[in-house]
């Protein structure tokens, strides 16, 4: 059982050879959902969530911990689809956001509909997908800072109000209150 404590937890690690994971990942029970993102930018940092970590402790794989992170100060906005797609993926979700050393991420919609490819075409180093069970492919808009998040949604989606109040009441400023590992 997960201990209340790790629970919102995300973990930076390295590992002394990528290959380890890779090695021990399909070995983790199947009922087990466990990822890590390399930390763009490094060369052998990576972010998990809890889940992962509990397993890879299981496993005995060896990880050098850098840093914890607390998953609630990493907002996400879910579109309908997304959240009934991700919902019980929400902690791998921001792990994806940490790896890319953002504060947040909103769903735009799904991987090959006209209007967030014409977003992505414009700007590809702000967005990153992540691949429901059930197929979909969902885009997700990172952002490093409040002000960028407020801007956006009121861009895109000026008559939603929850979005406004979702951007405007985001945990950290920007990412420069993340936790440092180095």
């Amino acid at each position: 059982m997960t201990s209340r404590r790790l629970l919102n937890r995300l973990f930076y690690f390295t590992v002394e050879d990528e290959g380890i994971l890779a090695e021990a990942f399909p070995k983790f029970e199947s009922e087990s959902f466990c990822i890590a993102y390399k930390v763009v930018g490094t060369d052998d940092v990576f972010v998990t969530t809890a889940e992962t970590k509990e397993a890879m402790d299981r496993h005995d794989v060896p990880y050098n911990l850098l840093a914890e992170e607390e998953a609630g100060r990493v907002g996400l906005l879910h579109t309908a689809q997304s959240k009934e797609e991700l919902g019980e993926f929400d902690e791998a979700l921001r792990a994806l956001v940490l790896a890319h050393r953002a504060i947040a991420a909103c769903c735009v919609g799904i991987n090959g509909d006209p209007e967030p490819s014409a977003l992505v075409a414009e700007e590809p180093e702000a967005f990153s997908y992540f691949t429901a069970p059930a197929g979909h492919t969902f885009l997700w808009r990172l952002f490093e800072d409040r002000r960028e998040a407020v801007a956006f949604v009121k861009k895109r989606s000026p008559a939603e109000r929850k979005a406004h109040e979702w951007a405007e009441s985001l945990p950290l400023a920007s990412a420069r209150e993340l936790k440092s590992y180095h």
